[in-house]
């Protein structure tokens, strides 16, 4: 039956997108690996410091298992990593990896998720409207300042805005040191100014999409025709325009998200916010590969599954990807 094929098609499909994230995640989690173990110089040298004697250097490499052979130790690696263990620090008190770095993934995850949930609305009902108004003094200004803040990057943006909110009219903190035990949600001054430098630059683009999409779905024959039936533009735009731009902005989103986990890196340095992006550059800077090999695991299971959730809901939404065998 069609039917019964076009859903086994859609279902094959999912499947196949699935199984091409696994092998990607198997591939990244090789590189990560190799990137952080094959590096110049001792590890558990760099870690002990200049100061450490040889029988301690030695200790720490038979600990890291330095001594065994490069794939053996990438397969155990791997092993504890899909059972959840993501090792123990090299540095400080030696904690348990998924404990060091649990508030900074959850004070990430929040500015993350405070800077998505206004990002989207803004940028699909500001685009949309450019689309629809193309031309006009609206469609003008937003595509004038949205190519003008592509050219800005982050950091511009927020020592910009720290000028102007934290010194000149200080309303607003310059940092947002938050401590380890407070939900950054509880104090949210903390959180406008990454919040407010992560939409400003990451705005323009999806704007721009969005823009582009609506512009393209509202010049097709079928939305002429519902004109030249009389159907009201408020109802071609939603019916037709927002449904039929929704496969490329779910693309559009996507691509944001994916830029927010490297922007917002550059944001938390620049407020001093205790996120993964500080976290990854204090590891780095002495060493602590556990932890650098967590982070690193973080974040590019988070890029692999924006794109799957991504490519499966432009499926859904889009029929012809539906219909494709």
């Amino acid at each position: 039956m069609p039917g019964a094929a076009s859903s086994h098609g859609l279902i094959w499909m999912i499947l196949r997108r699935i199984g091409v994230a696994l092998v990607l995640a198997l591939v990244v989690s090789f590189l990560v690996y190799a990137a952080t173990t094959v590096l110049p110089g001792d590890v558990a040298a760099a870690v002990l410091g200049r100061n450490a004697t040889p029988e301690a250097v030695a200790a720490l490499r038979e600990q890291l298992g330095l001594g065994d052979p490069f794939a053996q130790r990438y397969l155990a690696w791997l092993g504890d990593l899909v059972r959840g263990d993501l090792g123990t620090s090299l540095a400080g008190t030696q904690m348990p990896v998924s404990e060091l770095i649990a508030t900074p993934v959850r004070n990430t995850a929040v500015l993350a998720g405070a800077t998505l949930l206004l990002l989207v609305p803004l940028a699909l009902v500001v685009g949309i409207l450019s689309g629809v108004r193309q031309g006009r003094a609206l469609d003008r200004a937003a595509a004038g300042v949205s190519l003008t803040l592509t050219a800005v990057p982050e950091f511009v943006v927020g020592a910009l805005l720290v000028l102007a909110l934290a010194v000149y009219v200080p309303v607003l903190p310059a940092v947002s040191l938050v401590s380890g035990d407070v939900n950054p949600l509880s104090v949210p001054e903390f959180l406008v100014l990454p919040v407010l430098t992560l939409i400003i630059a990451g705005a323009a683009y999806l704007i721009r999409i969005v823009r582009i999409s609506t512009i393209e779905a509202m010049a097709t024959d079928y939305v002429e025709a519902a004109r030249l039936a009389g159907v009201p533009e408020r109802r071609i735009v939603a019916r037709y325009a927002v449904r039929n731009s929704l496969a490329p902005t779910i693309q559009a989103v996507s691509a944001t998200a994916q830029w927010l986990l490297g922007g917002i890196f550059v944001v938390e340095v620049l407020f001093a916010y205790p996120g993964v992006g500080n976290a990854l550059v204090t590891a780095v800077q002495v060493r602590d590969v556990p932890v650098i090999q967590a982070i690193a695991m973080l974040l590019a299971l988070a890029f692999i599954l924006i794109n799957l959730v991504a490519d499966i809901a432009t499926i859904l939404v889009d029929p012809r990807l539906r219909t494709a065998a």
